[in-house]
């Protein structure tokens, strides 16, 4: 295809739609993304390693906001500027240098789910479906016209990083799709209904905190929703930090009781919630080291333990 594209990108959506636009022959004079943080543990493909194995431009800057920055996109004279899964808005300064339009890949069904970590929310709130939308980019963040976007399955026990993995599946397919129309300019845009989404912001690791006084169903979700390679969901025992990493609903447990966690036979740790249900803990680790129902028996004996007491 007869254009250039300035692209910003980051993680394992950024790699896949950087490798669609030159698998269509798009130009690509520059890529920027973000160094590696060796702090974060980062689980995903690299965008900077796929950018110098095709020899492209790329940069790293530690202000992907200055005006030096945006005069050097500006002399590139780009057809398209894109943003996949990278990390900052982009000023209004870079927005106007595209001469063609800049388009952003999100992480959900857009309008709903503007923002940050908008599969972490997604599965929070047990959504059965999320997607992702590649939209025009304006001030307001999330809230250009939509290109094209697709819809991925969230199913009752997926993690954050299974449903990850299917947004960035479908990502690639939404550019796949969508680029021969930008660049013929056939495109169509469709204006977004903001009343029917809504934004959210970024998560911290202290959001894991579970709530024992909710339902098993909503512990399950928060689970889900901060597995790893996220922080995890966590309670305290006395001194001691439990992380649930992963759990499933049991369907016939009893009504509501206090919330305890406990051990049934030598097979299955199970937490009864306050609301109501029961969850089986299929992973946990107490203070970084795996938790088993012999090392639970052994140190909490066959009562258990309550739980929401220290939190």
């Amino acid at each position: 295809m007869a254009c250039r594209a300035v692209v910003f990108a980051y993680h394992d959506v950024g790699v896949r739609c950087l490798s669609v636009l030159l698998a269509h022959g798009v130009e690509v004079p520059l890529v920027v993304t973000h160094r590696d943080d060796p702090g974060e543990g980062a689980w995903f493909a690299s965008v900077e390693r796929l950018a110098r194995e095709r020899d492209l431009d790329v940069v790293t800057p530690d202000d992907a906001l200055s005006p030096e920055l945006a005069a050097r996109v500006a002399a590139l004279a780009p057809d398209f500027i894109f943003s996949f899964y990278y990390r900052r808005m982009l000023p209004g300064a870079l927005l106007r240098t595209a001469g063609r339009g800049v388009y952003n890949m999100h992480g959900s069904l857009l309008p709903k789910y503007r923002g940050r970590a908008p599969v972490n929310w997604a599965v929070l709130r047990g959504e059965r479906e999320t997607g992702a939308t590649l939209h025009e980019m304006v001030a307001k963040p999330d809230a250009g016209r939509i290109v094209d976007r697709m819809a991925v399955p969230i199913l009752p026990d997926d993690l954050a990083i299974d449903v990850m993995r299917k947004v960035t599946v479908a990502a690639e397919v939404v550019l796949d799709r969508a680029l021969p129309g930008l660049v013929d300019g056939t495109a169509r845009l469709a204006a977004q209904d903001l009343a029917q989404g809504g934004y959210f912001g970024a998560r911290r690791p202290e959001d894991g905190r579970i709530d024992w006084t909710q339902g098993a169903r909503q512990i399950h979700d928060l689970v889900r929703a901060v597995a790893p390679p996220y922080p995890g969901a966590f309670t305290m025992l006395g001194t001691h930090r439990l992380r649930l990493l992963r759990t499933r609903v049991l369907e016939d447990a009893p009504a509501a009781r206090p919330a305890r966690l406990r051990a049934e036979g030598e097979a299955r740790l199970v937490a009864d919630c306050e609301r109501g249900g029961a969850l089986r803990i299929l992973d946990a680790d107490l203070d970084g080291h795996p938790l088993s129902v012999p090392s639970f028996l052994e140190r909490y004996g066959r009562e258990g333990v309550r739980l929401g007491e220290n939190q």
